[in-house]
This record gives structure tokens, C-alpha cells and sequence, in this order.
């Protein structure tokens, strides 16, 4: 598959404008930092306590963000509309969100950038029942599809029938906001896309009802990261100490998460105790290979530039924002702040 001259044009932009982001407060790079006192650092999750945010707890309960001086406090969000809106208005330090979801924000004007990758591919997948009879997304013609009703689901769900030969026309999309499984479960739609291949996916296999689970990255979507670590665009420029302490502490929690799931596990049921301690294991052991970037060389949390700005001409030439997020500004993200990275 050739590139085209504009993609190699964005690519090249977007690695251009990461390699110059001034962030001032830097200074030297650090790579074991301690403090005698510890700071208040509010992170807003994404949604419930889960299996995600596996590092974020290890490295709570092991104590590695107090070593660094961060007294780091996890907030559970009222609403998944929430973190964002509530980081760029000053209310917390730094949010969990999605690739997707910092895009569109950025777009509306909010002044925001992700520092890290939590997760490092999509989540989201295409999820079927056997008795569907969908094995391949072409099967999804005639069939009803639903959604949690999120504007870039749809386009996911139309970019993927495409890739299979599929008209978009030929599937019937139905808005069943976060009731994916019982949707499935019921009958009322033959499928789903909003779900995801490490949580509903393996609580559907525990359930023994064997799904049919069909990754959207695997599906014609350019792939993205599920899950990122998003700042305020002006502490990015003069809290770096900070942050920098912060991705060294949380890389801590994720090599102890990876010796020890189970102990893992048993951290996220206790922070949210409506969490099945099975479910919580399964999906943090399938999730850590997704939290590691695929050049093993580069650090955790690391986010790839060219995959970034092939997702956001994917939002773009899609309509999902106004702006083509690789021609403006500052780019979306930064590796600055990752161990070993910066200046």
C-alpha cells in the first residue's frame, strides 16, 4: 500500500513539531527523582476502577509516587463526558482519556496534550454472539449493529464494512449507549462495536457464550491508542518535574502489575468492590501485552508519532473534527516526559 505525498507530508509535520515542543520547566533530564514531602496530584479515571488502570494502583499501594513526591489521588468521574472538561477547567491535575476523545477536545478549543499511553492499541472491537452467525465483518450484512452511540463509533463501524466490501446502508446501526452486552445477550442487535476485546469480550467467555471478537484496528481502522495520560497544555510547559516523576513512578507500577497480576487484581476490587476479582484478573493479563509499545526499545507510555497522525487524517478526512489535527498548533501529544526522553 503507497503513501500518499500529503500522509508523508503530515507525518513528517507531526515528528517535526513533537521533536521542537518547548516545555521550559524541564530542565536536565532525570531519571530517579525523590522528594522529602509529597504534592497533592489529583488523576480523574476514565470511568470505574478497572483493570486499565492496573499501574496507576500498583504503584499507589507500593508507595513508588510518594518516593517520587506525588501524593497521586485517583477521582472516579460522574460521567465519561467528565474528565476532560474538568482538567481543562482546572479542577484536576491530569485525566485518563482516549485518543479519540483528546482529538475531539482539542478541537473544541480545549488547550490539552497527552503525555503517555496507557494502552497502546485499540480496545475497541466488533463482538458477536455464536448463534449471530457473524465470523467476519462482511457477515454483518443485513444485520443490526449497535453502538454506545458515539460519534467515531459510527465511523469506525462504516470504515470497517467498507474495508470488507459492505455499503454501511446494508447495516442497521442502533444506539444502545453502555448496554452492549445485554443487547447481545437479548437479541436486539446481532452484534456490537463500543466494547472491549480485554472487558466485555472476556466477560462474555467467563459467561461461556464464546463471542466472536473482532478488533477494530484488525478491522481497516488506523490504530490508535485506546488509553492516554492527558495534562493541560500550559502544565506541560511549566510542570515538568512533575510529570516526569509521575511516568517514572507509574512505569514502576506497571513492571510490579506484570509480576504480580493477581496481587493487581485484588487492588482494583478493593478501590471499586462491584469488580469481579476473576474478571479483573483475566483482563489485566490480556491487557499487558497492549500496554507495551511494539518497538520494545522505545519506553513505557511511549506514543508513536506516525500512528498518531494517521488516526488523526482518519478523524479528519472522516468529519469528526474541523481541523486536520497534523497542520496546526502543537501536536496532541508529547513523549517528553517519558524516562529516558527529552532534553
Amino acid at each position: 500500500m503507497t503513501t500518499s505525498p500529503l500522509r508523508r507530508r503530515s507525518f513528517a509535520l507531526l515528528i517535526a513539531l513533537t521533536l521542537s515542543l518547548a516545555l521550559s520547566a524541564c530542565g536536565s533530564k532525570q531519571d530517579t527523582l525523590s522528594a522529602p514531602a509529597t504534592k497533592p496530584f489529583t488523576v480523574m479515571l476514565d470511568w470505574f476502577p478497572n483493570a486499565d488502570h492496573a499501574p496507576l494502583y500498583t504503584a499507589i499501594a507500593h508507595g513508588d509516587f510518594s518516593t517520587v513526591g506525588l501524593d497521586v489521588r485517583p477521582i472516579v468521574p460522574g460521567e465519561s463526558a467528565e474528565p476532560l472538561k474538568l482538567l481543562a477547567a482546572g479542577k484536576v491535575d491530569m485525566a485518563i482519556s482516549y485518543e479519540p476523545e483528546l482529538l475531539l477536545a482539542r478541537d473544541q478549543g480545549l488547550e490539552l496534550v497527552s503525555i503517555g499511553a496507557l494502552v497502546q492499541r485499540p480496545l475497541t472491537s466488533i463482538i458477536a454472539l455464536p448463534g449471530a452467525h457473524v465470523r467476519k465483518v462482511s457477515d454483518l450484512a443485513g444485520k443490526r449493529v449497535g453502538t454506545a452511540g458515539i460519534g467515531y463509533q459510527t465511523a469506525e463501524l462504516h470504515t470497517a464494512l467498507q474495508a470488507a466490501g459492505v455499503s454501511p446502508s446494508a447495516v442497521q446501526e442502533a444506539n444502545v449507549g453502555f448496554n452492549l452486552v445485554p443487547a447481545m445477550l437479548s437479541g436486539k442487535v446481532a452484534a456490537t462495536l463500543g466494547g472491549f476485546w480485554n472487558y466485555e469480550a472476556l466477560q462474555l467467555q467467563q459467561m461461556h457464550k464464546r463471542p466472536v471478537v473482532i478488533p477494530v484496528d484488525r478491522a481497516g481502522v488506523p490504530t490508535y491508542d485506546e488509553l492516554v495520560l492527558v495534562v493541560r497544555e500550559e502544565e506541560a510547559r511549566t510542570d515538568g518535574q512533575d510529570l516526569r516523576a509521575f511516568l517514572q513512578a507509574l512505569t514502576r507500577g506497571e513492571q510490579q502489575a506484570r509480576s504480580n497480576p493477581a496481587a493487581t487484581a485484588a487492588l482494583i476490587v478493593k478501590a471499586n468492590p462491584s469488580a469481579e476479582q476473576k474478571l479483573q484478573l483475566a483482563s489485566i493479563e490480556a491487557t499487558l501485552p497492549a500496554t507495551l509499545p511494539a518497538d520494545r526499545s522505545k519506553p513505557y507510555g511511549w506514543q508513536d508519532p506516525a500512528a498518531w497522525a494517521t488516526f488523526g487524517h482518519w478523524m479528519f478526512s472522516h468529519g469528526l473534527i474541523r481541523s486536520n489535527p497534523n497542520s496546526i498548533g502543537l501536536p496532541p501529544f508529547t513523549n517528553e516526559f517519558l524516562p529516558g526522553q527529552g532534553i
